[in-house]
C-alpha cells in the first residue's frame, strides 16, 4: 500500500540497566541511563550513519525521574536542570524542542501518541522519547559520606509540563493516609475483592497465581532489577523478606522501585525514515491508541474497577481492527494485582495465558515503579512486532491511582495514522454515575473497603465507609485496636463501624 510520507513510524527502541551487586556497576546518574538508552535505540535503528540520526533528532521528550517527582523535594545525588538536553549532548544530538513531561505511568504510551500525531501533523519530524531511574543507586548512597555528584547545567529551550499531581492527589485523600501507591491500591484490591466475594486469603492466592508467571519472563529479562523465578507460595508467605507493606500486599506483589533502568523510543516519519537510510524492516506502526481519565477516585461507583482501561483498551483494539484474541504480545501495566485483573475481568484473560500478561517481567520483578517502566514496555513490544512481521503487540500503560490509561497496539504491517477517538469517549467517561461523598462523616457507617498501613511507626487502618444515614461514601483512619486487629486478621468488609469528624480528619471506631 501506499504510505504517507508523514506516517509516524517507530524506528528504534533501547534499554539500558545496571544493578548494585554486579561486578560492573558504574553508579551510572539518570542522565547516564537514559543516554544510554537512546544510543541503544540510535543503534537499533539499523541505519547506516547513526550520528547522522542523532543529529536529525527536533525533539527529545523525557518523562519525570522518581525523585523529582513530588515538589519542593531535593534530589539526593543532585539532577539535571534541563534532563532531556542532557541526554541529547551525550549523543550529539541538538534538538529544537526539548520537553520534560508530568507524573504518571501512562506517560511514556500517551506521549509516543502524542508526538506520532505531531510527525503526522507535520509539527516534528524525528522524536526521541527517553525516560531513567537510578532509585537503586539513590538509596545505596544515602548514607555514605562519598556521594556522586548528578548536578549538571545545560543551556537551551526548555518546556517542562510540572508536576501535573493535581490529576492524582487532594487534600481530603492526603489528610486520611493515602500518601503512598500501595495504600492507594490496596483500597481499589479490597474493593474487587468485596465485589467478588471472595476471602482475604482466596483472594492473596489469586494475587500470588496473577503474578508468579511474570517472575519467569523477569528471570529471563538481562534488564530486570530482580531477575529471580519465584513460585506462588513464595510470593504470598509473609516472611522477614517478603513482610507486609500495605493490605493486601506482601512486600513481593508491590512494583519495585529500586531500580537503575533507561529506555528510549526513537520515531520519525517514513519520509526521514527513507532520508536517514533507516531500513523498512525497524519500521513499527501504532495501529491503534487511545488515552483516557478516570473520575475522581471518591466518585468511582466501582472503586475496584477501571472503566478507563477497558475503553481506552477497546478502542485501540477496534482502531487496529482487531480484538484481544488477535493480540500475539501482551504486557498489562502491573504495578499491584487490581490494574492487571481490571482488563483480565473485561477481556476474558487468565493468569496463564499462554500469551503472557506481561513482556518485560511486570513492575514487582523487572522493576520500574517511577514514570518510566511503560517505555521498556514499548520497547519489548516493538522487538515482538519485528519477531514475527504482521502479528500485534498490545502496550497497557496505567497512572496514578488507576487514574489514566493509555493503549497502544503495535505491528510491522503499513498502517496510515488515524487519530483516536479519546475525546470524543472522555465525556462518557465522565458522565458515569458517581457516589455521593461526604468529607466530614459522623453517626453508624459501614466499611466498604479498607488498608492497613504496615509501613507506619502505629499500624494505622485506612477505611473507605458508607454512612447508614444516607449511603454518602466517606474516608477515615483508625489506630483503635480491636478494629485494626479486625482489618488485620478478620473481615472487615461490610462491618459495622461509628464514625466521627475531627479538623485533622474522620476517625473510625467499632460499633
Amino acid at each position: 500500500m501506499s504510505i504517507d510520507p508523514r506516517t509516524p513510524v517507530v524506528v528504534g527502541v533501547g534499554q539500558a540497566a545496571e544493578r548494585i551487586d554486579d561486578a560492573d556497576y558504574r553508579a551510572m546518574s539518570p542522565v547516564e541511563l537514559a543516554a544510554a538508552a537512546a544510543q541503544a535505540a540510535l543503534a537499533d535503528c539499523g541505519a547506516s550513519d547513526a550520528a547522522q540520526v542523532a543529529s536529525a533528532i527536533d525533539t527529545v521528550v523525557a518523562t519525570r525521574q522518581f525523585e523529582i517527582s513530588i515538589p519542593n523535594t531535593p534530589a539526593p545525588l543532585g539532577k539535571s536542570n534541563n534532563f532531556p538536553r542532557s541526554v541529547a549532548r551525550r549523543i550529539a544530538a541538538d534538538p529544537a524542542r526539548a520537553i520534560l513531561d508530568k507524573v504518571g505511568g501512562q506517560g511514556p504510551q500517551a506521549l509516543l501518541t502524542e508526538f506520532a500525531g505531531e510527525i503526522a501533523a507535520g509539527a516534528a519530524d524525528v522524536v526521541l522519547l527517553c525516560g531513567s531511574d537510578a532509585t537503586s543507586t539513590l538509596r545505596h548512597f544515602a548514607k555514605a559520606d562519598k556521594k556522586p555528584d548528578f548536578n549538571e547545567t545545560v543551556e537551551g529551550q526548555f518546556e517542562d509540563r510540572g508536576y501535573g499531581l493535581e490529576d492524582f492527589v487532594e487534600k481530603y485523600t492526603v489528610l486520611h493516609g493515602l500518601t503512598s501507591p500501595a495504600v492507594q491500591y490496596g483500597l481499589l484490591e479490597n474493593a474487587r475483592r468485596a465485589r467478588l466475594g471472595l476471602s482475604a486469603a482466596d483472594y492473596l492466592q489469586a494475587m500470588g497465581e496473577l503474578f508468579a508467571p511474570m517472575t519467569k519472563i523477569a528471570a529471563k529479562n538481562p534488564f530486570s532489577a530482580s531477575p529471580v523465578e519465584r513460585s506462588v507460595e513464595e510470593l504470598i508467605t509473609i516472611s522477614t523478606e517478603n513482610r507486609m507493606i500495605c493490605d493486601p500486599y506482601p512486600r513481593l506483589l508491590v512494583a519495585r522501585d529500586q531500580v537503575n533502568q533507561g529506555a528510549a523510543v526513537l520515531v520519525m516519519s517514513v519520509e526521514a525514515a527513507r532520508r536517514l537510510r533507516v531500513p523498512e524492516d525497524r519500521w513499527v506502526y501504532l495501529h491503534g491508541h487511545a488515552a483516557l481519565r478516570s473520575q475522581r477516585l471518591l466518585d468511582r461507583e466501582d472503586l475496584g474497577g477501571y472503566p478507563a482501561a477497558v475503553a481506552a483498551t477497546n478502542a485501540a483494539l477496534e482502531m487496529a481492527g482487531i480484538g484481544f484474541d488477535d493480540v500475539a504480545a501482551i504486557d498489562l501495566y502491573s504495578c499491584f494485582p487490581v490494574p492487571v485483573f481490571a482488563i483480565c475481568d473485561a477481556f476474558g484473560l487468565s493468569a496463564d495465558d499462554p500469551r503472557g500478561l506481561t513482556l518485560t517481567g511486570g513492575l514487582p520483578f523487572f522493576g520500574g515503579a517511577g514514570n518510566n517502566y511503560s517505555m521498556h514496555a514499548i520497547a519489548e513490544a516493538v522487538a515482538a512486532a519485528r519477531s514475527v512481521p504482521g502479528q500485534f503487540a498490545y502496550v497497557g500503560a496505567n497512572g496514578g491511582m488507576m487514574s489514566k490509561y493509555a493503549a497502544g497496539v503495535y505491528s510491522t504491517t503499513p498502517v496510515p495514522w488515524m487519530p483516536d477517538r479519546s475525546a470524543e469517549l472522555q465525556p462518557q467517561i465522565d458522565a458515569a454515575t458517581t457516589v455521593p461523598v461526604t468529607e466530614k462523616a459522623e453517626g453508624p457507617a459501614t466499611i466498604e473497603t479498607y488498608s492497613v498501613r504496615y509501613d507506619w511507626k502505629t499500624r494505622t487502618g485506612i477505611i473507605i465507609g458508607r454512612l447508614d444515614a444516607d449511603g454518602t461514601r466517606f474516608l477515615a483512619t483508625t489506630e483503635d485496636e480491636n478494629l485494626v486487629a479486625l482489618l488485620s486478621d478478620g473481615e472487615p468488609l461490610g462491618a459495622p463501624v461509628t464514625v466521627h469528624a475531627f479538623d485533622y480528619g474522620n476517625r473510625c471506631s467499632p460499633r
